[in-house]
């Protein structure tokens, strides 16, 4: 008896000894984001954001993954760019760009599904200036004032770039673009760093979205454009990819962000819900989305 009670003993010990060697050595070869993130509990998802919707898209992730516990992970960048890494790597979910302008491209390539596009919310371009509007910046001509700072997004891959440019096109006559080119210092590579060049004091106005202003109030203050000036305002749409794995958790995704909880999160960020609250900011209605050829004297600095 006592014999079989030393044996058992010790073979229950050598026991724990092994399974915590290969608990260790798993461990020791395991990647750090297995332990650095929450377990997937209900799956994951891979969506490519335009930056013009940052700020809310990020925390609507976080959000869905505390409802759900499905993982989701975000790219976020220029919405041409974004759309250029998904269409090579043929990996994601979701195409979130941040206009009509890319998600037209996105559906003629055949990288989303067109019947899954949703308009999520609203934007209206705007002058972005230095918190306390430094250089009495009023009007879109005062843009073309010598030794003025201005930037854009660039116009062949972030929307709202493309959207200054349709803006200068529309207003501008040669003379004054001329003179605007001369005060234009810098493409910038997304919505996010267009934001950034007036909070960081970098220029003294871009041409951008009017939401900036709520991204960074402290530093960044919009000076609304005349409804003439506008010839049409733009919406962030969704739309589930071709490649998808997961078409329904993808779905799911997308109506979260349509749902009350969803819409909640882009109006705390200052984002219009409707056409309306658009067309009620800007004084003025105007077509909604549609998509601007860039004229090619635009695609290089």
């Amino acid at each position: 008896m006592h014999l079989f009670s030393y044996e058992t003993s010790s073979h229950s010990y050598l026991s724990s000894l092994i399974s915590l060697f290969v608990l260790l050595l798993t461990s020791y070869f395991l990647p750090l984001s297995v332990w650095g993130t929450p377990p997937d509990r209900g799956g994951r998802l891979l969506i490519y954001v335009g930056a013009a919707s940052k700020p809310p898209a990020e925390e609507a992730a976080r959000v869905f993954e505390k409802k759900t516990g499905v993982r989701v992970d975000l790219n976020i960048g220029g919405s041409g760019v974004v759309l250029s890494q998904l269409k090579l790597t043929k990996k994601g979910d979701i195409y979130f760009p941040g206009s009509s302008d890319y998600m037209e491209l996105a559906k003629r390539e055949g990288i989303v599904i067109p019947g899954t596009e949703a308009k999520v919310v609203y934007l209206v371009p705007a002058i972005n200036v230095q918190r306390g509007n430094p250089k009495n910046i009023t009007t879109l001509r005062d843009l073309i004032r010598p030794g003025l700072r201005v930037a854009i997004a660039n116009p062949e891959n972030v929307c709202v770039g493309a959207y200054a440019v349709e803006i200068i096109e529309k207003v501008f006559s040669v003379e004054d673009k001329s003179a605007f080119r001369k005060n234009l210092v810098n493409y910038t590579e997304s919505c996010e760093k267009t934001a950034n060049v007036i909070a960081l004091k970098a220029v003294d106005a871009v041409l951008g979205w009017g939401v900036f202003e709520h991204w960074n109030p402290s530093r960044i203050q919009t000076i609304p454009l005349k409804p003439g000036e506008i010839s049409r305002i733009g919406y962030i749409p969704a739309a589930i990819t071709n490649y998808t794995q997961n078409r329904p958790l993808a779905q799911q995704f997308i109506n979260f962000l349509l749902s009350p909880e969803g819409k909640g999160i882009f109006m705390k960020h200052h984002y219009f819900m409707t056409p309306e609250e658009a067309f009620s900011w800007l004084g003025d209605e105007k077509p909604v989305g549609g998509e601007y050829v860039v004229p090619a004297e635009w695609l290089a600095r």
